[in-house]
């Protein structure tokens, strides 16, 4: 059931000390407010609170100076690190809502047995209901068949998460790149550029080696003395 049972307190004292006190004696400030209603300041039990709100789509019967109203939490403010409750926002809703809302937490009720009934994620089943519910149909209706919707879903599966790139330092990097021996081609002097003074398959004549004798450096240049 979704329906919990709060009893308010009046509460006369405002500002940040005292809501700081309110909260130490165990309860939390909270406002009851609605269509032609007065905004009425209250003090709730913390751990009453906290329960009620566990629970989904919950309708608070809050019973204050003698009446009885059908409210739900419009703002919840918690602790950002303690996750503690700071103030809650109490709205008054009408009989029809209330019987709405009332529907719906049965559903999911319904939703996630049937889920752990078929091996299937509570949340993929809620969110094939609530699809459902959006498109305009009745919640208790919708769970009957929020469990086949799944099952004809194509299962995606998640991406993998690409790999942190490992930072290394340049000097190991340098390290660790193998060096190669250079190639023949890549040597000046095994291969020289086509029209200098050493590419001995294009020019005409040999040219004279410094300090040799012409004749000298011809015979060695000629073909007769080539093997």
């Amino acid at each position: 059931m979704t329906n919990v049972e709060i009893t308010a307190e009046p509460r006369t004292d405002f500002g940040k000390g005292a809501a700081r006190r309110l909260r130490r004696t165990g309860n939390v400030p909270a406002v009851i407010y609605g269509t032609d209603m007065e905004l009425v300041h209250v003090a709730i039990s913390e751990h009453e609170m906290d329960l009620a709100l566990r629970k989904p789509r919950v309708v608070l019967n809050v019973t204050y100076g003698g009446n009885v109203y059908l409210t739900k939490p419009r703002d919840v403010q918690r602790d950002p690190v303690k996750r503690n409750l700071e103030h809650v926002d109490l709205v008054i809703i009408t009989k029809q809502e209330a019987a709405i809302r009332t529907s719906y937490a049965d559903a999911v009720a319904k939703a996630e047995i049937a889920a752990a009934e078929a091996g299937y994620d509570s949340a993929s089943v809620i969110m094939a209901l609530e699809e459902a519910v959006a498109r305009g149909e009745d919640p208790l209706e919708a769970v009957d068949h929020a469990v086949a919707d799944v099952k004809a879903k194509p299962r995606r599966w998640p991406r993998p998460k690409p790999l942190a790139r490992q930072h290394v330092p340049r000097r190991k990097r340098a390290a660790a790149k193998p060096k190669l021996p250079p190639s023949p081609s890549s040597h000046p002097r095994s291969c020289p550029s086509p029209g200098s003074s050493s590419d001995w398959a294009t020019r005409d004549r040999p040219t004279r080696r410094p300090g040799t004798t012409s004749a000298r450096w011809r015979s060695r240049a000629s073909p007769t003395n080539a093997r």
